[in-house]
């Protein structure tokens, strides 16, 4: 399973999670309307994916800031085309996401088939993801195609069991926010670990 921690902004935080095996991907938020927003990276990241997410950004800063950064994979969080998509695909790693709640419709994610490497599906909210809460899973037995997927939105400690009993064939990995964190941005790194060790069965 990937796992990727997202929304990260400290340079300890950032360098104490590349050393977790675990972790195989570390996201950080190029999105000005973030609470976790930052201008650019600090810290060095050896081992883990290093993760851009974007919202509606136009595609000349979105190739400057991922150059700039050294960045593996670009995570769009907003309105994106599947023509944005392909342009960006040509260079990097791509990861589609989109608000899931009762009411989405999951045909149109067929516009994104072979233009797109992965979807995250988070909970749907007013705003970019951060709410901290949950959307019902079980909404994803909907979801029909190949391209393989996230869960995001309200993962905690909590989900443990949830997530072990999840099943679908695209189901690829978590992303992991604000319910590992004292403060946006300011992760909690033990809580982190337990959790890994307790959903890895260590």
């Amino acid at each position: 399973m990937i796992v990727k921690v997202c929304g990260l902004k400290f340079e300890n935080q950032i360098e104490k999670l590349d050393q977790i095996k675990s972790v195989n991907w570390l996201g950080f938020i190029f999105y000005k309307g973030s609470k976790r927003f930052i201008k650019s990276i600090n810290g060095n990241v050896k081992s883990a994916e290093k993760v851009g997410v974007f919202v509606n950004e136009d595609i000349k800063n979105i190739l400057k800031v991922a150059e700039t950064n050294h960045l593996d994979i670009l995570q769009l969080h907003g309105g994106e085309s599947p023509e944005l998509c392909v342009e960006l695909k040509t260079s990097y790693t791509i990861i589609k996401a989109f608000g899931i709640d009762e009411r989405f419709d999951f045909s149109q994610l067929e516009n994104y088939q072979d233009k797109v490497d992965y979807f995250l599906f988070d909970t749907k909210t007013k705003g970019y993801g951060g709410s901290g809460n949950l959307f019902d899973w079980s909404i994803l037995e909907k979801y029909t195609l190949n391209i393989p997927f996230l869960l995001s939105g309200g993962i905690s400690v909590e989900s443990i069991d949830a997530i072990k009993n999840f099943r679908h064939k695209s189901f690829i990995g978590i992303d992991l926010n604000s319910g590992f964190e004292n403060e946006p941005g300011n992760k909690n790194i033990e809580l982190i670990k337990t959790f890994l060790k307790h959903l890895n069965n260590e």
